[in-house]
């Protein structure tokens, strides 16, 4: 038992605060990211440069209020692709938003893809896409992984 009285409100506070924020982390479910568009943009540089729509879909009860997105590809385990956004919308409970990216392409992760694809001929190519969605200072970052296969049958 606390013997300092004055600290006794706050502990209470402060155990009553946790246990409320532990009791709502179960229900919440991580969003839904989806690729929807890809197009290459015009360069004057040797670095391409793409535009990548995701879908974004929030399957809780509280908004997303998004501060900002990180994010990358990968394709056979070379990162091709890397990018940072701020200007994002803000999703709904229970909504969607759609959001638009400029990603740069790694040059040595696309050469080094480029090289294996050569070395190998490989009728499926394994994919990664790694999205960080932050929404705030006082919240975790939501992190979604989409891992999947490109066939060329």
């Amino acid at each position: 038992m606390l013997k300092d009285k004055n600290l006794r409100i706050p502990m209470i506070l402060l155990f009553l605060a946790i246990g409320g924020c532990a009791s709502l982390l179960p229900t919440y479910e991580p969003p839904t990211v989806s690729v929807s568009a890809f197009r290459v943009l015009p360069s004057n540089t040797l670095n391409p440069k793409f535009e990548i729509d995701l879908h974004i879909i929030n399957p809780n009860n509280i908004m997303l209020n998004l501060q900002g997105i990180s994010y990358s590809a990968s394709i056979e385990g070379h990162k091709i692709l890397t990018g940072v956004s701020n200007e994002l919308p803000v999703i709904e409970a229970y909504g969607e938003g759609d959001v638009r990216l400029v990603a740069s392409a790694d040059l040595f992760g696309s050469f080094g893809l480029i090289n294996d694809l050569v070395r190998q001929n490989k009728k499926d190519l394994s994919y990664q896409l790694n999205v960080k969605l932050d929404v705030g200072k006082f919240t975790p970052a939501i992190r979604v992984e989409r891992l999947g296969t490109i066939s060329f049958r």
